[in-house]
């Protein structure tokens, strides 16, 4: 969990609007058109920022979760 977090504080500092989109979708639950909506996006926007940052954030944990293997 504190590589997790650590991860989500990164990317909060590199892409802010990513980390939004993080909250709005995966701790608050919210769809495309919710975070949409919060975020002052399109949902095209909004969907394509979601797929970016759980890209951005499988790499970043992938060599942790490799080296624990």
């Amino acid at each position: 969990l504190l590589e997790v977090d650590a991860a989500l504080q990164k990317l909060a500092a590199e892409h802010p609007r990513l980390a939004k989109v993080v909250e709005c979708r995966y701790f608050a639950g919210m769809t495309d058109e919710e975070t949409a909506a919060a975020l002052g996006l399109s949902v095209r926007t909004a969907q394509r920022e979601w797929f970016k940052a759980r890209a951005w954030l499988r790499a970043t944990l992938r060599p942790q979760a490799q080296g624990h293997a």
